[in-house]
């Protein structure tokens, strides 16, 4: 009996230690991180009135500065603070941060999709960071009239935990200013790489940050993103301004899934340097079309390969549509730079306050060689 005993107890402590490694081993998976969209809120005792007081009092979270817990509803002076999701989310004050700490796979890139609503400041900005890859997102613009914005940032993971940082860089007079922050999530990112198909990685957008499933504004990927960190495989943000990654749940898409909208005219500009062979023949094709948003009127396209530019005039009646067009080109270099802008800027027809504009999908470089009857 007692050998037994022995036996037993020794199983019993070997299956405790494997779930112990297990649970320390285990890698996040896409969507929300642990209490992303923060309706696990602190205990009474550990706030005052919508301050919270302890770094630890929000579960799965640690606070630094003043942090405020804020319910859909309640009141800053005259405006009514909305929660997009759920009905709490926080509040980061002046120099405030939120950060969690999570198992990823080392080298592996990610994407963080969060979604932000400015509150008082005109130009507010916000520090996300997973060290040593850091950027500051500007939230001067509002895309959407709800006041919300979902926007995605991307890191490589050198590490096999990681610690998500987001820091309220801001100074108010005002100490509770700051942006509300709400549902976090991430999604991991495989690279593309170019086929005999297409010579262009992530062509159709397929490849792209995590949209959460219950918004229906898109995400936005913020300017100034290089191809190496992009939440976007492949393309850069050469712009002022943010492009926005839509899905086929909430809008027309001419291809897949997923597309991406140009939604700030020249200032919401996309690129991808290409291999090319000097002296070839090459086309490139794309969809432009409209993502049955209420973005109605002219819009046009501009694509630029090499020297050569091609405009796409596009009427949009803001009920979904799109149209191909392709651009020849001769390349005079290994590396050709592909881009493509909006001409104008386009607001939505049935609130005259949110930035939309012409839908580009279904990209593709080919040579002349190989071509490819557009279908």
């Amino acid at each position: 009996m007692h050998r037994v005993s022995i036996i037993e107890a020794a199983t019993v402590l070997s299956v405790l230690l494997l779930c112990a490694t297990v649970h320390t081993a285990a890698v996040v998976s896409d969507g929300l991180l642990w209490n992303g969209n923060f309706e696990l809120g602190p205990k009474p005792a550990d706030m005052k009135g919508t301050e919270v007081l302890k770094h630890d009092a929000i579960p799965g979270w640690t606070i630094f500065g003043f942090v405020e817990y804020i319910k859909s509803g309640q009141k800053q002076g005259d405006m009514l603070l909305v929660v997009p999701e759920g009905a709490y989310a926080v509040r980061l004050g002046n120099e405030a941060t939120i950060e969690q700490t999570i198992n990823v796979t080392k080298g592996m890139y990610y994407s963080i999709t969060f979604s932000a609503a400015r509150t008082c400041a005109q130009e507010e900005t916000l520090n996300v960071s997973v060290a040593p890859d850091f950027g500051v997102l500007p939230m001067q613009t509002l895309y959407s009239s709800s006041g919300w914005d979902s926007y995605a940032w991307a890191f490589q993971a050198e590490y096999n935990q990681v610690t998500i940082k987001l820091h309220n860089p801001g100074v108010e007079e005002d100490p509770a200013c700051g942006p509300l922050i709400d549902s976090i999530a991430i999604k991991a990112l495989y690279p593309p790489k170019p086929s005999k198909d297409n010579i262009l990685k992530n062509g159709g957008f397929e490849e792209g940050p995590y949209i959460f499933p219950n918004t229906t504004w898109g995400v936005l990927v913020p300017p100034n993103i290089e191809d190496d960190h992009s939440p976007l495989p492949a393309w850069m943000v050469e712009s002022l301004k943010a492009v926005k990654y839509i899905d086929a749940n909430h809008f027309s898409v001419p291809q897949g899934r997923r597309a991406v909208e140009l939604v700030a005219g020249k200032e919401s500009a996309i690129a991808q340097v290409a291999r090319t062979i000097v002296g070839k023949t090459y086309q490139l094709f794309f969809t432009v079309g409209d993502a049955n948003n209420a973005c109605e009127g002219s819009m046009v396209v501009e694509a630029f390969a090499n020297r050569e530019t091609l405009k796409v005039p596009y009427e949009s009646k803001g009920k979904g549509g799109f149209k191909r067009a392709v651009l020849k080109f001769v390349a005079t270099s290994t590396r050709t730079r592909i881009m493509f802008y909006s001409t104008f800027y386009t607001m939505r027809s049935d609130d005259f306050s949110s930035l939309c504009g012409p839908v580009i999908d279904d990209v593709k470089l080919l040579s002349v060689r190989n071509p490819r009857r557009l279908a």
